[in-house]
């Protein structure tokens, strides 16, 4: 090779090299950019994500609170978070958190509203100190109680469980917590739950006061009532009679049946009434002796259930149902004791028994009457029976088939009872 052809060899390699260079060093360049970059990034999404956690925390601890916070001061940067009331009526609130470092901002937003007891496959207070739950016993969706969790064999549990009081079981036991369990969490009945929904029912809603009994039917679009048993009754369109779907009995016994279409939550609360009488004696000396006797009860707040509940599409072949009842009262909700509920009952709904539970009206006396098939789920004070069992099966009363709405961990019934906590239904980052 020549003189020339080694010059021009040495050229264009040294010009490949200086090529090579200015594109290594362009791309060293480049990835401390990017570097840059995605750390500026990744921390003021971070303080974003902290803004909204502190005031999703704050809301937790006070639930009327919806001042933000305005520029502070976080992780080199700031946040400023706003709260806005979506819906007054369901106290749905909307976090937004804005965070800010070095020239960039992020935003993420959060959805809280209050939480439901609809969304309990089973909840109780006082689960009867003897009663335990067994090989066979099922519970789809979330379970707590405020008592101990009693356990004798194999039962099998599909969603969340948690109890206040701990969990005791025979030797051999074997329960299976699909989705967790979770002692110590403290999550009390209150002791007005049903006074929202007879809010509504007076605002909005029907209020049935001033009767000792109401019966209703639903019956599709329309709802029937009447105030005695041998009364005819008074059908309406449901949208006409309870445009917000609330439907109440103040001081009355409720008896309910029929096909619901429509979100309604139907209730009764118990009421104190007073009776003075005054009765005026004389005696043979002619004198007169006036006696006033000032008698207090209670009445009402009971809910029977006379024939089946159920809703106009079944959620269960229909997952895409829109159907919905909450069945609401502020003691008991029994399975009525009569001819129609002799073979097997159908209960499509959330039931809630605040200072009660859910039973079965004569359950140790009434012929063996079927299965119990509920669709919903139930929160209840005390755990009620239903029937009576022997060693050859069922002796009296129903067995029971109880099957959890997944509907109703995003639905809820209108006015149902909350927990009195928050919960978030959505995070947008």
């Amino acid at each position: 090779m020549g003189g020339k052809a080694i010059l021009f060899l040495v050229i264009g390699f040294s010009t490949i090299f200086l090529i090579m260079e200015k594109n290594i060093g362009t791309a060293s360049t480049r990835a401390v950019d990017n570097m840059a970059y995605y750390y500026d990034n990744m921390n003021v999404h971070n303080i974003a994500v902290s803004g909204a956690n502190v005031a999703a925390n704050q809301i937790f601890l006070d639930h009327a609170w919806t001042t933000g916070y305005n520029n502070v001061s976080y992780s080199g940067g700031s946040y400023s978070v706003t709260v806005n009331i979506l819906d007054p009526v369901n106290n749905i609130r909307k976090i937004t958190s804005v965070g800010y470092y070095d020239g960039y901002s992020d935003t993420v937003q959060v959805t809280l509203q209050p939480s439901s007891f609809s969304k309990y496959a089973y909840f109780s207070v006082n689960e009867g100190g003897s009663i335990y739950w067994i090989t066979g016993d099922t519970v789809w969706g979330p379970f707590h109680t405020q008592d101990m969790l009693r356990i004798d064999g194999d039962p099998v549990f599909k969603g969340e469980v948690s109890t206040k009081n701990g969990m005791t079981q025979v030797r051999g036991s074997n329960p299976e917590f699909d989705a967790g369990y979770q002692s110590g969490v403290d999550n009390p009945i209150p002791d007005s739950g049903t006074t929202h929904l007879q809010s509504l029912a007076d605002n909005g809603g029907v209020d049935f006061s001033g009767h000792d009994t109401v019966y209703v039917t639903f019956a599709g679009d329309s709802v029937k009532y009447k105030y005695s048993y041998g009364s005819p009754y008074t059908s309406v369109l449901g949208s006409t009679l309870a445009p917000n779907g609330a439907i109440f009995a103040t001081g009355a016994v409720l008896r309910l049946q029929g096909t619901v279409k429509g979100q309604y939550s139907i209730g009764a609360s118990q009421e104190t009434k007073t009776v003075t009488t005054t009765t005026t004696h004389t005696n043979r000396r002619g004198k007169t002796k006036t006696k006033t006797t000032t008698t207090t009860y209670t009445v009402g707040g009971d809910v029977y259930l006379d024939g089946d509940v159920v809703y106009n599409t079944n959620p269960t072949s229909n997952p895409n149902s829109t159907d919905l009842l909450g069945i609401v009262a502020q003691n008991n909700v029994l399975i009525t004791d009569n001819k129609v509920n002799k073979n097997n009952i159908n209960i499509q709904a959330a039931i809630y028994a605040e200072t009660g539970g859910f039973g079965a009206e004569n359950y140790a006396t009434r012929p063996v009457s079927g299965i119990i098939n509920l669709t919903g789920g139930i929160t209840q004070y005390n755990r009620q029976a239903v029937g009576t069992f022997g060693s050859w099966g069922i002796a009296s009363g129903f067995s029971k088939r109880y099957h959890y709405d997944e509907r109703l961990m995003t639905l809820t019934p209108p006015g149902y009872p909350k927990t009195g906590q928050f919960e978030i239904v959505s995070w947008y980052e």
